[in-house]
């Protein structure tokens, strides 16, 4: 069985801490006293045309000197290897995006993006996201990407500043890969795995984007109230126009029991229930 997570809370945005730094032991003493609960998360893998790379003045080209650099993926040799034209399955999973930018500040990388082998269309842009909904609310965000629930399982394709009309965000099924391929004149993609840059492609070169057969394991030690989070994070603030109309409460749920044809939703728990959790 895989390991689980425990997010501590480093005084960022992320939306995946659990815990202040100062309460760890506290958390993990309820972990191994068996009061937590374990969330699954979607995560991201890939294949590529060649194993990935990084040039050695890689520093030189983007200014990449400010924290280590992980090396390229390694082969996963577990996976199916070598039906002929599929490309080489790499061992790496990215919980928030895989990103394909331009390794050139003065010019544009131009891509041929497909889903599920089907062109969707060729764009010239800074970027190119792929993230799970774990990473919607990161550089997809950022770039003018929705905020996706991450109990939904999709991958979300988010171009930056594309030079091209159709600018918006596509959100695809998992079992719907997303490929990107390097167009023949095109300049070098660096290829980013969560923030750390981990190969460089070439004109001609493709990357295969999908879901991952295995889960990010998460441990939360009470009840997950995801929007709240959302409000609370992003400083979310209400229309000015509707401070005339009254306020909105903080929790819109009835006091009475659920009714049946409702039973199968997920609903946000009553303060009362919220209190006694964890």
């Amino acid at each position: 069985m895989d390991g689980a997570v425990l997010g501590i809370d480093l005084g960022r945005v992320g939306f995946l801490t659990e815990v202040p730094a100062e309460d760890v032991v506290r958390a993990l003493d309820a972990v191994h006293r068996g009061r937590a609960a374990v969330e699954e998360r979607m995560l991201l893998t890939m294949r590529a045309s060649r194993v990935l790379e990084v040039p050695k003045d890689i520093d030189a080209l983007m200014g990449y000197g400010r924290r280590p650099m992980l090396p390229p993926p390694q082969v996963d040799r577990d996976a199916e290897a070598g039906a002929e034209g599929w490309g080489v399955a790499l061992d790496v999973t990215a919980l928030n995006d895989v990103v394909v930018e331009k390794l050139a500040r003065d010019r544009q990388v131009s891509l041929g993006v497909y889903v599920g082998g089907r062109l969707l269309a060729s764009y010239s842009a800074d970027a190119v996201i792929m993230a799970t909904p774990t990473g919607s609310t990161a550089y997809s965000f950022a770039a003018g990407g929705p905020v996706v629930s991450p109990r939904l399982d999709a991958v979300i394709f988010t171009p930056v500043a594309p030079h091209m009309t159709f600018d918006r965000t596509v959100v695809v099924a998992p079992d719907e890969p997303i490929a990107v391929r390097v167009l023949p004149h095109s300049g070098q993609g660096a290829v980013t795995i969560d923030g750390h840059l981990r190969g460089v492609l070439d004109a001609g070169d493709w990357l295969g984007v999908y879901a991952a057969p295995r889960r990010l394991r998460v441990i939360r030690l009470g009840p997950h109230d995801f929007y709240g989070r959302l409000r609370t994070r992003l400083r979310l603030t209400d229309a000015p126009a509707t401070a005339v109309y009254g306020e909105s409460a903080p929790l819109f749920r009835p006091d009475g029991p659920v009714p049946r044809d409702l039973a199968h939703l997920h609903l946000a728990l009553a303060d009362r229930d919220a209190a006694g959790g964890g």
